[in-house]
């Protein structure tokens, strides 16, 4: 049994005329562009109506799209299509549904999966079928800069991230693996491996800074073909310390990310797309089971032996539907996600662990869904919180969470 409800609440007219790959809210304007077959669309997150349709520059279908932060003048989008190529659009000053076509940017040599702006908006993140990361940066009106060719991955990279606050970049890919990049004076190095998903990788997304948990790092959500979800944490730097001076091996690979949580499991298939909520901290999944689910984390007071102050060794341990940040020790329960101990304890802490809240099967029908973010959006007069996906049949629908 789910806590919550998911409620439709309107779809974006007309569809798409074919497959529609992803759908990605301005974030500031009440409107979002979609990617499909040579066009972007831009529709009204107020009306849920087409506003203005984008042609021209791509050869073919538009698989991603990323609107450039802090652009007060005029709104700017990237887009990533199957034609090999990336382009950058700027809106036309003054006219809403005239778009300029501003650039174009070649290097890759088979289809872009994905691009993405960093959180300040100077550089653009891409990757590829050809296994590859480029990394461009803007030096002028219309004049970009590749600064990293990065080729460290095994198989096509389905998709990129920027951290919200730092300039450290995740990338996801076929091989399983998700891979994260920093600049080292003006070098740009791989300085993690997360390795754990058993097939591939189809989407990372990072924490928002919003509900951050006080003095954290954000945290890391990725998907799988392998049906999981999983969270990951950066260790700490005086535990990784502590490590190195018990170890005769140095660490020196860089920073070590960890496997934290993963969301109980509720997808029969491939899961192509995660989000992070900035406003509840709500993640919501789709894929090609054509299911939406919503999660939300949980704390749950503990009691722990004084005697030890709390400072056992914590290791991951399985339950019914995922894992708790805690370990768990002989009886404890570990029904639906949620941990407690025995009354042996004295002391009491918290545990968290992730609930799926709400379900919805068959949003698009028979059909997958192949993206799915969170937006804001005028539903019964008011602006709220609402779930976008979008899928193979070329409809982009509106839902919300009561």
């Amino acid at each position: 049994m789910t806590s919550h409800i998911i409620h439709h609440v309107a779809n974006l007219t007309p569809p798409c005329p074919s497959r529609a790959w992803l759908s990605k809210p301005h974030p500031t304007l009440p409107i979002l562009a979609t990617g499909t077959a040579n066009a972007l669309r831009v529709y009204s997150l107020t009306s849920f109506n087409l506003l203005s349709t984008i042609t021209g520059g791509h050869k073919r279908s538009i698989r991603s799209c990323s609107w450039k932060p802090g652009s007060k003048e005029q709104a700017v989008i990237a887009t990533g299509s199957f034609d090999a190529s990336v382009g950058i659009w700027c809106q036309e000053e003054d006219d809403n549904e005239d778009w300029r076509f501003a650039i174009v940017l070649d290097g890759h040599e088979s289809e872009v999966k994905c691009v993405t702006w960093s959180a300040g908006g100077n550089l653009l993140a891409t990757c590829s079928r050809d296994k590859s990361v480029w990394i461009w940066e803007e030096v002028g009106e219309d004049d970009f800069e590749t600064v990293a060719v990065l080729q460290e991955h095994d198989g096509d990279v389905k998709c990129v991230a920027w951290h919200p606050e730092e300039e450290l970049l995740a990338s996801a890919s076929y091989d399983d693996d998700i891979r994260l990049w920093r600049e080292d004076v003006d070098d740009w190095g791989c300085v993690s491996v997360l390795e754990g998903h058993e097939s591939t990788v189809w989407a990372v997304e990072w924490e928002p800074i919003q509900g951050r948990k006080e003095g954290a790092d954000s945290r890391l959500v990725s998907c799988s073909d392998d049906g999981t979800i999983r969270i990951w944490k950066k260790q700490p730097d005086q535990e990784r310390q502590q490590q190195s001076r018990l170890s005769i091996i140095q660490d020196t690979s860089g920073e070590k990310w960890e496997e934290e949580s993963r969301l109980p499991k509720r997808h029969v298939r491939t899961i192509y797309s995660v989000a992070w909520s900035k406003e509840t901290h709500r993640i919501v999944s789709v894929g090609g089971d054509g299911k939406i689910v919503v999660y939300e984390e949980r704390s749950t007071p503990e009691l722990q032996d004084s005697r030890t102050n709390g400072v056992e060794p914590v290791t991951q341990q399985p339950t019914v539907d995922g894992f708790t940040s805690e370990s768990t020790e002989p009886g404890m329960d570990i029904s639906a996600g949620e941990s407690s101990t025995s009354n042996a304890s004295n002391e009491e802490k918290v545990t968290w662990s992730w609930q799926a809240i709400a379900e919805y099967d068959y949003a698009h029908g028979v059909f997958e869904i192949n993206h799915v973010a969170w937006a804001k959006a005028k539903v019964d007069g008011s602006s709220q919180e609402v779930i976008v996906t979008t899928g193979d049949d070329g409809e982009v629908k509106v839902w919300k969470v009561s």
